[in-house]
């Protein structure tokens, strides 16, 4: 079955002498692997640069059932990055979101609007001129929403996360209107309670949750962390996704991003 598609490249490995297979996330079909010859010319038609990690694509390729490792019938850039490639901060974050995607996505299956929103993610990346500090952070957590694990917004906490950081205090009388609610990991909820398994968060920390989900694209860099705010988020929601993500590894990309915004 011939297939034209969109495609996210997320990982390139050398196949031997002549050869690379590439996972690429595609739009009409979910997760797909292609064996590609390694291009021996700047004039060859399939370009080594196409398969660079979160490059978007167009695709084309005979779909066989049952066979592992696909081959491309033609392929050119869909929307070139402008700025990605110039920028080491949004270089690094782009590297770790095509690790994250690698393992997150990995048994993923045709599903549009996850491919729709990864894509225009990176396209609002590359655009972006200042203000993306937060991007992963944001993205991780809507991502969430797609795999099905998004935090359950039943009992909602007004937590005092104000848009100047996380330590600034709250306002006069707030603190006196704030619920004591854990956040469940595992359920993705918050809670009342103490979960009866260690798997949660303590009010003092699930307020982090609580300000992820008030994060956009947009608006994200209202929200002024220090990199230490960054990394404590990140201990959370990677804590969180191997929580439900089964076999999720330990991200070699990550240590970059902790170096990132001093």
């Amino acid at each position: 079955m011939l297939v034209k598609t969109a495609a996210i490249v997320l990982h390139t490995l050398k196949y031997g002498e002549s050869k690379m297979i590439v996972d690429m996330f595609t739009r009409s079909l979910g997760r797909l692997s292609f064996v590609v010859p390694i291009p021996k010319t700047a004039k060859s038609r399939m370009k080594k640069q196409y398969f660079q990690p979160m490059t978007l694509l167009v695709i084309e390729s005979d779909i066989r059932q049952r066979v592992q490792l696909q081959k491309l019938a033609d392929v050119r850039l869909m929307t070139p990055y402008v700025s990605i490639p110039l920028s080491p901060e949004k270089l690094a974050i782009t590297l770790f979101v095509a690790e994250f995607l690698y393992y997150a996505l990995r048994s993923e299956q045709h599903n549009e609007p996850l491919y729709d929103y990864v894509s225009d993610s990176l396209q609002w990346l590359d655009a972006a001129e200042e203000g993306y500090a937060n991007f992963h952070l944001t993205f991780l957590m809507r991502l969430s929403r797609f795999l099905g694990f998004y935090p359950n917004m039943e009992n909602p906490p007004d937590l005092p996360c104000s848009r100047e950081g996380l330590d600034t205090p709250p306002k006069q009388g707030e603190t006196e209107r704030v619920p004591k609610l854990f956040f469940d990991l595992r359920e993705a909820r918050f809670s009342s309670f103490v979960p009866l398994h260690p798997d949660f968060l303590h009010p003092e920390e699930a307020q982090l949750i609580h300000l992820l989900m008030r994060m956009d694209f947009p608006t994200m860099h209202l929200f002024r962390l220090s990199r230490m705010d960054r990394q404590r988020i990140m201990e959370v929601l990677m804590r969180y996704y191997k929580l439900h993500l089964p076999d999720f590894p330990e991200l070699k990309s990550l240590a970059v991003l902790h170096q990132l915004w001093n």
